[in-house]
């Protein structure tokens, strides 16, 4: 639970000025994670994540580091921590992974915008990439097994 809630915390930052842990916790909660003020504060600590200037003049948290596409490398690697299997069948991937993380995993696959992906389709534990062709699918399969390293 606590890696999904940590993907779920680095998703939220990155699509929203998050001012306190206060306005962390709601927001987690309005994506079905129950947490308290003490269990964010400790994710907080533990993601490094820093308070840093908006352009309005506000504080808002954000990752310390980033990777390739701005994606956190703390994110890429719970990410790589939740998927348990990769296969294909045509130009269909279905990735496997812990149960209640394939939302998040999923998000994180979309936020990658690898062009060879039509889109994604989740569940509670298994994710269906939709791929351009069947030529492109080893390359999408091999991009998921090197994160799972």
């Amino acid at each position: 639970m606590k890696t999904v809630r940590q993907v779920a915390i680095l998703d939220i930052i990155a699509k929203q000025d998050i001012e306190t842990q206060e306005d962390l916790a709601e927001a987690l909660r309005r994506h079905g994670i129950r947490v308290t003020q003490a269990t964010v504060s400790r994710d907080i600590k533990e993601l490094r994540l820093l308070k840093v200037l908006t352009p309005a003049g506000t504080y808002k948290y954000a990752t310390a580091d980033k990777a390739e596409n701005g994606l956190s490398e703390r994110f890429v690697r719970m990410l790589a921590e939740s998927v348990l299997s990769v296969s294909s069948a045509n130009n269909l991937v279905v990735v496997k992974t812990l149960s209640g993380s394939a939302n998040v995993a999923a998000e994180a696959l979309d936020s990658m915008h690898w062009p060879e992906v039509l889109g994604t389709l989740a569940g509670d534990n298994t994710i269906l990439l939709i791929i351009r062709s069947n030529e492109e699918v080893p390359l999408v399969t091999s991009r998921i097994h090197e994160m799972m390293k």
